[in-house]
């Protein structure tokens, strides 16, 4: 049975708090990304995670080479960035990312990193050794070769239609039954949850699978899929199951776009301002 996502979909991921709660309870969130040539991917990442501070995660961290890491830094003073040396992330860095991913309980890892060799090298190590919850994204995808070496029980994957052809070999269908079968098989192959973006988002992992109506066709703007991927990134460092914040993120990403109002002027950076009001 596929489901369909709906706003309760919200009282399950955001549970009313307990009057002492302090920082901490509701979760640190790493996110590793960016390069040279990219910033804004991170960016999007880190602040639309924290977008709802209301009920967003506590803290947000960003490693990334220190020229997006500066950048990204200036966004916002609620962001924490560590800067690592080099243009690109590799594997001298891998030290430090498993340092940073101590005491956080979920990291977004892939926007803005490019595809040079050394850094998918160095993704597909942090992939296998890291133990903590995470969302594998954007350019991270390419270092996944298929899922062979790397168990992806604790990830959700997010592709678009290209990037689930680089995961798994297959074109999706834009028959929507036939697009649903291919992730939930996709996602028990691989043994993961997967959330394919597109005109309706499919999320799947070996047992349910649930299909999101919210959004607009004016979301194809580049940065709209790193405030999803965010946005599950702040749901699953606050303890959500991944199917659940999976399905939550896609809802609240797609509203937040329809919330706007606006078509073909819509930029990633508007649906921040909207995330607030979803979920608020």
């Amino acid at each position: 049975m596929v489901m369909r996502i709906t706003k309760n979909i919200l009282k399950k991921v955001y549970k009313p708090r307990r009057p002492w709660v302090h920082k901490d309870n509701f979760g640190r969130l790493l996110v590793i990304g960016g390069g040279k040539k990219y910033s804004g991917s991170s960016a999007l990442n880190a602040l639309a995670s924290m977008a709802a501070y209301k009920t967003g995660v506590d803290i947000v961290e960003v490693a990334a080479p220190k020229r997006a890491a500066n950048i990204i830094a200036s966004f916002s003073p609620d962001l924490i960035t560590y800067p690592l040396s080099g243009n690109h992330i590799g594997k001298r860095h891998l030290k430090k990312l498993f340092e940073l991913s101590k005491h956080k309980r979920a990291f977004v890892i892939g926007g803005g990193m490019e595809r040079n060799k050394k850094t998918l090298s160095a993704v597909k190590t942090y992939l296998k050794k890291i133990k903590i919850f995470g969302v594998i994204d954007a350019d991270a995808i390419y270092a996944l070769n298929k899922g062979k070496g790397i168990n992806l029980g604790n990830f959700v994957i997010t592709p678009h239609a290209y990037e689930f052809y680089i995961l798994t070999g297959e074109k999706t269908s834009e028959n929507l039954k036939q697009r649903i079968k291919q992730v939930s098989e996709a996602a028990r192959k691989l043994n993961t949850t997967i959330l394919l973006k597109g005109y309706v988002d499919i999320i799947s992992n070996k047992e349910k699978t649930a299909i999101n109506r919210t959004g607009t066709p004016y979301m194809t703007k580049g940065g709209t899929g790193d405030t999803l991927a965010g946005i599950l990134g702040s749901l699953i460092a606050q303890g959500n199951s991944l199917f659940d914040s999976a399905c939550a993120a896609a809802y609240i990403n797609g509203k937040a776009a329809e919330l706007t109002g606006k078509k073909t002027s819509l930029v990633a950076t508007d649906l921040l301002k909207k995330i607030g009001e979803v979920v608020g």
